[in-house]
């Protein structure tokens, strides 16, 4: 996921603590009914233990705001810095991403004490007037902590999707509403236009999401939903996994090397189709968005609809004409939803699942990364990355904007990533 980088301090005094410690909460809520087990094994390189991600959201306050901005801080235990940070090579030496898993201590208890410890100190520091540099430091670390709530989620799901019982990691709440089925699927034009792209620098955003420049957008169409696991299982019947013609040359090579054959996550029995959720396993829903697929599968299947996926010009330009509300995870339901109808205009471009752009994962016209370690994620990842838009039924609401660049190796499937089709108009 992308780190932030602050523009303008947008919280202050008593808004930013209250801000702060419903943040760290949430967190905390997420976590609640995981045993110690649950929160340390790590199923594959690509996910960290639940137990990582609250460590490191508390290592990245402890170093970036609190031992440069207080004076005479101690170190809860100074050898967390070795085991918790994740990619700051200006920062110094850490534990290798691949074996976090085999952190057994300090236990989930332990790292509770260290963020109480760290949020105590905290808390006192904003309690005293503070510079607006510092407070879009804290605020960039409470978007940092967002982030990090829904990759817990997601690697959680990975985690429990390797265990045969197939364990749930909430109950399946009730659906807010009734949706009736329907498997048509609108298109909304736009005309030939140039548009302005990217952050006003108006509230929080991160640094690849600025300067705000201009695109010349063709003319095109974007379909009004995302596609759908009805429409999935017909390209599976038509072989889709099994025509190289469809495929990006590397995405072949991940078909025939990982035997994909459908989305993560999915299985067959008795000609019945179910999948992997945090809510156990349940049957497929049909009309519910797909999700899990990667890069190279969504543009598979937009070739074999004579189609294409959209640029993340194209999304975000339509992106801005809408509210941005939808299924995040908010609303507890952890999965993605059915359309509501087939309507007109564009549904489900916030929530429910993230969707694959075309567009690579390079930087804006005049991008520069800020100074020092809270810059130097983003520039450096800018290869060989795919733009994923909207956010997912696990990504925090008020974490989302039209403006926001989600990025992923394209054979990444362990995301809650699904497909909206685009075509020339």
């Amino acid at each position: 996921m992308a780190t932030p980088m602050p523009f303008n301090p947008t919280t202050e005094g008593a808004d930013l603590q209250r801000r702060y410690r419903e943040i760290r909460r949430q967190s905390c809520g997420l976590a609640a009914q995981l045993s110690d087990a649950d929160a340390t094994v790590q199923s594959m390189p690509d996910a960290s233990p639940a137990k990582w991600h609250l460590a490191h959201t508390s290592w990245f306050f402890e170093t970036m705001v609190l031992l440069p901005h207080e004076s005479g801080y101690t170190q809860f235990e100074p050898r967390y810095g070795f085991l918790f940070n994740s990619y700051y090579e200006s920062v110094g030496a850490r534990h290798a991403r691949p074996k976090r898993g085999l952190l057994t201590r300090p236990a989930l208890e332990e790292i509770a004490r260290y963020r109480e410890y760290v949020d105590e100190s905290l808390l006192r520091l904003i309690d005293r007037p503070v510079s607006p540099q510092l407070r879009a430091l804290i605020e960039l670390g409470c978007h940092h902590e967002q982030q990090h709530q829904e990759l817990l989620l997601t690697d959680i799901l990975h985690l429990f999707s390797e265990n045969p019982l197939r364990p749930a990691y909430a109950v399946t709440p009730r659906r807010p509403r009734a949706v009736a089925p329907d498997s048509s699927c609108g298109y909304t034009q736009y005309e030939e236009a140039t548009v302005e792209i990217g952050h006003d620098g108006e509230d929080f955003a991160f640094d690849c999401e600025s300067p705000r420049h201009r695109v010349i957008r063709p003319a095109c169409r974007l379909a009004n939903r995302c596609v759908t696991n009805r429409e999935w299982l017909e390209f599976m019947a038509d072989g889709g996994y099994e025509q190289p013609l469809l495929w990006l040359s590397d995405g072949w090579t991940q078909v025939q090397n990982q035997a994909w054959k459908s989305p993560l996550y999915w299985w067959e029995e008795q000609g019945a189709y179910f999948t992997m959720t945090l809510h156990g396993a349940q049957a497929l829903e049909l009309d519910a968005p797909v999700t899990h697929v990667s890069y190279f599968e969504a543009d598979a299947f937009a070739t074999w609809r004579k189609q294409r996926l959209p640029t993340e010009y194209e999304w975000e330009a339509a992106a801005q004409r809408e509210p941005c509300t939808g299924n995040f995870a908010d609303s507890g339901l952890l999965r993605p939803l059915p359309a509501a109808g087939s309507g007109s205009g564009p549904q489900q471009l916030f929530g429910d699942v993230w969707e694959w752009t075309r567009s690579s994962f390079s930087p804006y016209p005049g991008f520069r990364p800020s100074a020092g370690a809270v810059g130097e994620y983003n520039g450096k990842f800018m290869s060989g990355q795919y733009v994923l838009r909207g956010g997912s039924c696990v990504t925090p609401a008020e974490h989302i904007r039209a403006t926001y660049r989600n990025f992923f190796r394209p054979d990444a499937r362990w995301q809650f990533s699904g497909v909206r089709l685009a075509e020339d108009a």
